[in-house]
């Protein structure tokens, strides 16, 4: 790919000012602009609702915690393959976490990680939205509640795993690659 961040040749177009404001709080909060936002660059309509879904689902309010979310990431990202966000959220849960092992542990089987039982109900439903989808019955709810979710937090179970199922999309059809820096954090 030669440090290009996809297989397509989309130009980015001249981002509006909102979007250089994001931009740079990325580059200050994260110390770079990720990757998946370079390659919606191409579209500031499309950028920006790709980031409001994202910082809405991962930063909003919510029953779940920043890495409980961050888990769901990567437990679906594992299931699809995707490099991106394997690689980019990945790092988020060892950095939130302070355990440099739990991603990959995830990645690999997160029912051998040392999880709570909330967290393994969580990722059981949301790996089984990713699997199979149409096979999700009130038996898969009911098991989230007595792990302890409301009903508004199955709903962000939901809509985060829907979420990187989209994202994870896009980035296999795109070949979308994470960036370098991602690989060295939190180890």
């Amino acid at each position: 790919m030669n440090g290009k961040i996809s297989a397509l040749d989309l130009a980015p177009e001249e981002l509006s000012e909102p979007t250089k404001a994001y931009f740079a709080k990325c580059e200050e909060k994260l110390g770079l602009v990720p990757n998946v936002l370079k390659a919606y660059a191409f579209d500031d309509k499309k950028l920006r609702a790709f980031t409001d879904m994202y910082n809405d689902l991962m930063l909003g309010e919510s029953g779940l915690s920043k890495l409980e979310r961050e888990m769901i990431a990567v437990a679906v990202s594992s299931i699809n393959h995707c490099y991106y966000c394997l690689t980019a959220h990945g790092a988020a849960v060892r950095q939130l976490s302070g355990d440099p092992a739990l991603g990959e542990m995830i990645v690999m089987n997160f029912r051998a990680a040392d999880l709570s039982p909330r967290q393994t109900a969580m990722l059981e439903f949301a790996v089984k939205l990713t699997e199979q989808p149409a096979k999700i019955v009130e038996a898969d709810r009911a098991a989230l509640r007595q792990a302890g979710f409301a009903d508004r937090d199955i709903w962000d179970i939901a809509s985060t795993a829907a979420f990187f199922n989209m994202s994870n999309r896009v980035a296999a059809a795109i070949d979308m690659r994470p960036n370098d820096e991602y690989h060295a954090m939190a180890r």
